[in-house]
C-alpha cells in the first residue's frame, strides 16, 4: 500500500465508513434547533435568541426582528390594539408585475403593508406605536405607509397622545415613483401638526434606516434613539462608494457614527428600551401643576436680608467659614479639581434624569450634558457645563469649554423644553467658550448670539445656577434667563484674571491683583444686583459634603418654580427684559 493511502478512510458499498459502522454519520439536528448568526457566523440555539431579544449570545450582534416581535418587546402584554390592518396601497405608475410582487410578499410574512400601528400601553403609559417591518420590501415607503404613519399622527393630534415610530427601511418604494416620494412630505406635515398641538413624537433607528425614511419622519422626533450598530444614513453605502470611488472608514453611517456626530440622543440597547421608554413617556406626561404650590415660598426680601453684603458665613453645619477669602482665592476655589461638577448637581437634585445628546447638525459635545429630568416630580429640563473629574475625563470634556455644537445642544434642549412647558435649570462652570480654529471654523460666536436672542424669548421660566467659574460669554450663553444665583466661592467676569491683566497690564502675572478688582465675586455682583441669590457652601467643597449646598438648593428652587410658574407669558418675558434693560 501507498504511503499516502495509509489513512484513506474506506467506504462500504452501503456507504458506511469501514471499521466504524455508523460512528462518522453526520449528526442530524432538529429543523429551527439552531440559527446562524450573520454577524460572526456561529451556530446559536434558536431558542436562546428568541429569549435573548433576538441578540446573538456569541458576538452581541443584533438580528432584525419583524413588527409584532417588535410590539410584544415594549408593549404591555395584551394592551396592543391595531389599526388600519388591511390598508395597502396601489400600483399608481402601472408597474408590470409589481400587484404579483405584494400578493407574494404578502402571503409570505401576513402582512398587507410594510407598516404595523395601532395603541398599545408601555408599563401603564398610553401611547402609539407605528412599526415598520422589513420583511415587507425591505419596509420600503409607498403610499399605504405614509398613509397609516399620516393618519394615525393626525388623530392622536385630537387624541393627545405620545407617537413612537420604529423605522427600518431601505427608503422610497421605487415601484410607486412620485407618489412614494411624496410621502415624505406627507408624513413631515402631519408630525408637524402633531409637534405645534405640544405632544410627544419619539424615533427609534433601527438596522437599517436609510434613503427617503431618514429624509423624513425617522430624523424628526423630539427624542431620536438607535439601537446599537444600526445602519443609519440618507444614501447607501454602495451608492456613496460608487460616487466618490472612495472606501467608507469602519463604522461610518453606524448608530455610533451619528450619536458622535450629534443626530440622535441616545443609543440603547435591546434589552433596556422599554425601561428608556416608559422613562421618557413618564417625564412627558402632562403633570397636575398643583404639587408645586405645596413648595415653600421664601419672601424676596426674606431672601435679601440672607444674602445682604458678605454675611453668609457658612452652611450653619459645622463647616468652616468662607468669610475671610480674599477674591484670588475664591477663583482658586471655583477652579478646585476636586469642586463637583455639573453632573454632580444633577445627580443630587433631580431624579429620572435622561440625557439627550447631539445638536442635530454637526456633534455632541461632552462639554455641556442636558436632557429631561424630574424635580420633586414635576419634569424639567436640566443642562450643565461639565467639565469632569480626573484628567483623562477633563480633556474628554474639554476642561468644560464648550464648543459650538455645545450651545446649540443646550438651545434645542431649550426648545424643547418650551414645547413641552418644562422650566429650564442650567448649572454655569466654563473658563470660557473654547477658542481654537475649528470653534471659529462652526462658528462660536454665532452660536453663543442665538443663544442669547432665543433664551430672551423663551415662553417658559428660565434659571441658572454658577456653581465654579463664569467665564465670560461662555458662561452667559446659559445665563441669560429670569434669575441668576452664585455659589458662594463661584466667580463670574469679563474673563479670567490672568486674560485681564495680560490685556490691560500687558503682564499676566498680575493676575491676583486683578482680582482684586474686577468685581467677580458673588457678593460683588449681588451688590450690583448681577445675580439674585448667593448659595452658602463650605470653605473646601467636595462630593462628600455637597448636600449641605444641594440642600439649599433644593429649597431656592423649588421656591423659584413656585413663583415663575404662574407668571403669564408676558409678563415673564417683560420681567426678563427688564432684568438685562437696566443694566
Amino acid at each position: 500500500m501507498k504511503l499516502e493511502n495509509m489513512f484513506k478512510k474506506t467506504r462500504t458499498s452501503n456507504g458506511e465508513t469501514g471499521g466504524r459502522r455508523g460512528r462518522m454519520a453526520k449528526p442530524e439536528v432538529p429543523q429551527g434547533l439552531l440559527k446562524k448568526c450573520n454577524k460572526c457566523g456561529a451556530a446559536i440555539i434558536a431558542e436562546d435568541v428568541k429569549n435573548g431579544y433576538y441578540i446573538c449570545p456569541k458576538c452581541g450582534g443584533y438580528f432584525r426582528v419583524h413588527a409584532y416581535r417588535r410590539i410584544q418587546m415594549v408593549a404591555d402584554e395584551g394592551s396592543f390594539e391595531e389599526w388600519d390592518a388591511s390598508l395597502m396601497g396601489e400600483n399608481p405608475m402601472d408597474y408590470r408585475g409589481y400587484p404579483e410582487k405584494l400578493s407574494a410578499v404578502q402571503g409570505k410574512t401576513g402582512l398587507r403593508e410594510a407598516v404595523v400601528t395601532g395603541k398599545c400601553r408601555i408599563n401603564g403609559h398610553e401611547a402609539v406605536l407605528g412599526v415598520c417591518d422589513g420583511r415587507f420590501l425591505m419596509a420600503s415607503m409607498g403610499w399605504a405607509v405614509g398613509e397609516k404613519i399620516t393618519r394615525r399622527s393626525s388623530d392622536l393630534t385630537e387624541e393627545k397622545l405620545p407617537v413612537i415610530l420604529f423605522a427600518c427601511s431601505g427608503g422610497a418604494r421605487m415601484q410607486e415613483g412620485i407618489t412614494s416620494l411624496m410621502q415624505m412630505t406627507k408624513t413631515s406635515a402631519a408630525l408637524r401638526r402633531h409637534s405645534d398641538a405640544g405632544l410627544l413624537y419619539i424615533s427609534v433607528l433601527t438596522e437599517p434606516t436609510t434613503g427617503g425614511v431618514t429624509a423624513s419622519f425617522a430624523m424628526l422626533g423630539d427624542v431620536i434613539l438607535a439601537e446599537p450598530g444600526a445602519l443609519i444614513g440618507f444614501a447607501g453605502p454602495r451608492v456613496i462608494e460608487q460616487t466618490i470611488r472612495q472606501k467608507l472608514p469602519k463604522g461610518f453611517q453606524r448608530a455610533e457614527f451619528l450619536l458622535e456626530h450629534g443626530f440622535v440622543d441616545a443609543i440603547v440597547e435591546r434589552e433596556n428600551l422599554k425601561r428608556t421608554l416608559t422613562k421618557v413617556l413618564k417625564l412627558h406626561e402632562k403633570k397636575d401643576r398643583s404639587v408645586i404650590d405645596s413648595f415653600r415660598f421664601i419672601d424676596p426680601e426674606e431672601t435679601k436680608e440672607q444674602n445682604r453684603s458678605e454675611t453668609i458665613s457658612s452652611t450653619g453645619k459645622g463647616q468652616e467659614s468662607s468669610l475671610s477669602l480674599t477674591p484670588w482665592e475664591r477663583v482658586q476655589a471655583s477652579r478646585r479639581p476636586d469642586r463637583p461638577s455639573g453632573s454632580a448637581y444633577i445627580r443630587a437634585l433631580f431624579t429620572d434624569f435622561t440625557e439627550f445628546h447631539g445638536d442635530r447638525n454637526y456633534g455632541d459635545d461632552p462639554a455641556v450634558i442636558g436632557g429631561v429630568a424630574a424635580f420633586h416630580g414635576i419634569p424639567v429640563t436640566v443642562i450643565a457645563q461639565e467639565k469632569g473629574n480626573g484628567t483623562k475625563e477633563n480633556i474628554y470634556r474639554n476642561f468644560g469649554m464648550p464648543m459650538p455644537e455645545g450651545y446649540r445642544k443646550a438651545l434645542r434642549l431649550m426648545k424643547q423644553a418650551e414645547k413641552f412647558r418644562r422650566p429650564v435649570i442650567c448649572f454655569v462652570d466654563t473658563p470660557g467658550a473654547f477658542c481654537g480654529i475649528e470653534a471659529e471654523e462652526r462658528g462660536q460666536g454665532a452660536a453663543i448670539a442665538e443663544n442669547l436672542m432665543e433664551m430672551a424669548g423663551l415662553t417658559v421660566p428660565v434659571l441658572t445656577v454658577v456653581t465654579g467659574e463664569g467665564g465670560s460669554g461662555g458662561a452667559l450663553a446659559l445665563a441669560a434667563g429670569d434669575q441668576v444665583w452664585m455659589l458662594e466661592n463661584a466667580v463670574y467676569s469679563i474673563l479670567s484674571p490672568e486674560g485681564f491683566a495680560s490685556i490691560l497690564w500687558k503682564d499676566s502675572s498680575k493676575a491676583k491683583e486683578a482680582a482684586e478688582v474686577m468685581k467677580l465675586t458673588a457678593a460683588d455682583l449681588y451688590r450690583q444686583k448681577i445675580i439674585e441669590k448667593i448659595i452658602p457652601e463650605p470653605k473646601e467643597l467636595k462630593e462628600e459634603n455637597l448636600s449641605h449646598v444641594t440642600d439649599r438648593l433644593d429649597e431656592e428652587i423649588a421656591d423659584f418654580l413656585k413663583q415663575y410658574e404662574k407668571i403669564p407669558e408676558k409678563e415673564l418675558l417683560k420681567k426678563r427684559y427688564e432684568r438685562f434693560r437696566k443694566f
